[in-house]
């Protein structure tokens, strides 16, 4: 049995019930990151969520792209997300103390699920232009994973050190196209991508994180008490999280996800659009999320510290990443390209 999903113009891959079962860890996900801010309502808690954050989501992203090649049907496939999931299920349940006690567990957990599938694509290519993007992807993530477990094991005031570069080599390896000495490059039309596919499941994700702000605001109205103060605010919240669903998935994601197949890289522009600009989108939802819920909690009481900065610079966030994606989609340059590349 084939283990990558087949190819060609009348081919349509939808998401699979394995790939949603997969998200159900990425709810709990986002939820914690959002319990972060709330628990530490400070500018360093901020800064430990967006971190965080960044991590996630990168670790649900790298494995988007897996499946985007692989189907995920085969049993092996299947195999590998199973055990991602359980990685990534463990390093949700550590976040809240990533930067304390459980670090050794957090950074362990993210390191194996990034080293394991990135190996186990390869494995299951063995050969080919995408078996050498995902070999030299499995290099990179070797050497950020040492730095990662390094930094689980340092003093605590110390683990940033060691931690932000781990997560700078992650995060442009992509961008560096995995390059390493003597073996070159990989290209971004090396990437061979379904368009169609990877629009939908970044569709989910944003849906994901808004869905963890509807759970975040109706728990903290339960908890509050449902007065009309507070059922009123509560429809103001559901409003505005419709209203970011419109934008995103009504005005732009339902409009855009086609161009991606169209053109002529797409490779590029998965990698642009939704691997790098989709982090401010979901960001802001987050910061949404948490600023419902500093109102809804206590309704009476005039927000303070970072409150209006999550009230009114998490719409404003989100609104700026919907457009940078929107515009990247739609060609313009966002970013210097050699000349004479396609955009």
């Amino acid at each position: 049995m084939s283990q990558l999903r087949p190819r060609g113009d009348r081919v349509r891959q939808p998401t699979t019930t394995v790939e949603l079962f997969f998200d159900l860890v990425y709810v709990f996900a986002v939820t914690q990151l959002s319990h972060v801010i709330l628990d530490d309502p400070t500018v360093g808690g901020v800064a430990r969520a967006a971190f965080l954050l960044a991590i996630v989501w990168w670790a649900w992203i790298s494995t988007t792209w897996m499946v985007n090649w692989f189907d995920p049907h085969a049993p092996a496939v299947r195999a590998v997300l199973i055990g991602v999931m359980l990685a990534s299920l463990l390093m949700a349940a550590a976040l809240p103390g990533a930067f304390a006690g459980d670090a050794t567990l957090f950074a362990g957990c993210y390191v194996a699920l990034q080293v394991g599938r990135n190996a186990a694509a390869a494995g299951l290519l063995r050969r080919g232009r995408r078996c050498a993007t995902c070999s030299n992807g499995s290099s990179w993530s070797v050497v950020s994973g040492a730095l990662w477990l390094a930094g689980a094991v340092v003093d605590a005031d110390q683990r940033l050190a060691l931690w932000a570069p781990a997560l700078a080599l992650d995060l442009g390896a992509p961008a560096a196209g995995y390059w390493l000495p003597g073996r070159g490059r990989a290209t971004t039309d090396d990437y061979d991508i379904e368009g169609e596919h990877f629009g939908e499941r970044c569709q989910g994700f944003v849906i994901i994180a808004l869905g963890e702000s509807i759970v975040v605001t109706g728990a903290s109205a339960a908890i509050a008490g449902l007065t009309a103060t507070v059922v009123l605010s509560l429809v103001a919240a559901l409003l505005e999280s419709a209203a970011l669903w419109w934008l995103y998935v009504g005005a732009t994601g339902e409009r855009c996800r086609p161009a991606l197949p169209a053109r002529a890289d797409p490779g590029r522009l998965a990698r642009d659009a939704y691997t790098y600009l989709h982090v401010p989108i979901v960001a802001g939802i987050i910061a949404v999320a948490v600023g419902d819920d500093l109102l809804i909690g206590d309704p009476g009481r005039a927000l303070s510290g970072i409150g209006p900065a999550m009230v009114f610079g998490g719409p404003a966030l989100y609104v700026a990443g919907v457009a940078l994606f929107r515009a990247r989609l739609a060609g313009l340059r966002l970013v210097q390209h050699h000349q004479g590349a396609t955009p």
